[in-house]
């Protein structure tokens, strides 16, 4: 299956090249970095192209697989792209808004016949799995609580699209509907199997599709708060949250640092009683 990696010049996605390669695969690299993506591909012998998503960019593919984040920036004209030519769309972001907007491309990907899987990477499929798991063992639950830790570091796309969403602040699911609140609010401890650990509510994207997947009107997602948490309110501002986007240093964890640290994960649910399931 042909398949492009948009955004290899990026962390994320030259590290998944590589995999790739390692595995025997040959995808086309593409991205609008020329000069990197130039010379990853001339590293490991595969094809490039150069440019933003677009039929033509895509030609000849079946699958895109979108790793240049922020996503609320790429995946809009990415899938637009895969929609008019036919092609399958992948993506691994964990950005609530991309996941909301993505079901509204239902129909129109079931008339191109293709497949549009957003946040394929770590974002919510463990969380999401945990979730369904505790759903099935409590029916009629109404509350979620899920919780999660990458103490590993951030690529340079994640922190970028880090200060987006502390600027948008945080959000619940409450009573079925996605309802805002301040940026870390609120916040419990959470007993990791590491060790306790305060957590704040986020914006994550189990807020979408764990509300799909199991049905539950309740659900909040926390995760250890960065340094500086308490400014999160300033980039609203957009200048300034522009700013801060343009001193984040490209690169990202070391293959060391990867290899030392795991994520962890952690879930509760409560029936109408406060019965509860879990932790896990």
């Amino acid at each position: 299956m042909s398949c492009i990696v948009y955004g290899a010049n990026g962390y994320s996605g030259s590290l998944l090249a590589r995999l790739a390669v390692s595995r025997g695969e040959r995808p086309i690299l593409a991205g609008r970095s020329a000069g990197p993506v130039c010379a990853l591909a001339t590293e490991l012998g595969l094809p490039y192209r150069i440019g933003p998503p677009s039929p033509e960019l895509l030609d000849g593919a079946e699958v895109l697989l979108n790793c240049a984040g922020p996503f609320a920036e790429t995946a809009p004209a990415a899938v637009a792209a895969c929609l008019a030519a036919g092609v399958h769309y992948l993506d691994i972001t964990g950005e609530l808004d991309v996941f909301e907007r993505m079901f509204g491309h239902d129909a129109a990907a079931r008339a191109a016949g293709v497949a549009m899987i957003t946040g394929a990477g770590f974002d919510v499929v463990p969380t999401d799995c945990l979730a369904a798991l505790l759903a099935a063992e409590l029916p009629g639950a109404v509350a979620l609580e899920l919780a999660f830790s990458a103490p590993g570091g951030l690529s340079r796309g994640t922190a970028r699209t880090a200060f987006g969403e502390m600027g948008a602040g945080a959000a619940r699911r409450v009573g079925g509907a996605l309802v805002p609140t301040r940026y870390g609010s609120p916040s419990r401890v959470v007993p990791f199997p590491s060790g306790p650990r305060r957590v704040g509510a986020t914006r994550w994207g189990d807020l979408v599709t764990a509300y799909r997947s199991t049905g539950i009107a309740d659900i909040t997602v926390y995760m250890p708060l960065p340094p500086g948490a308490a400014l999160a309110p300033a980039f609203r501002f957009g200048p300034l949250r522009r700013a801060a986007q343009a001193l984040v240093r490209r690169g990202g964890p070391s293959a060391a640092r990867r290899e030392g640290t795991g994520c962890e994960a952690w879930a509760e649910v409560r029936d109408a009683s406060g019965r509860p399931a879990g932790p896990r």
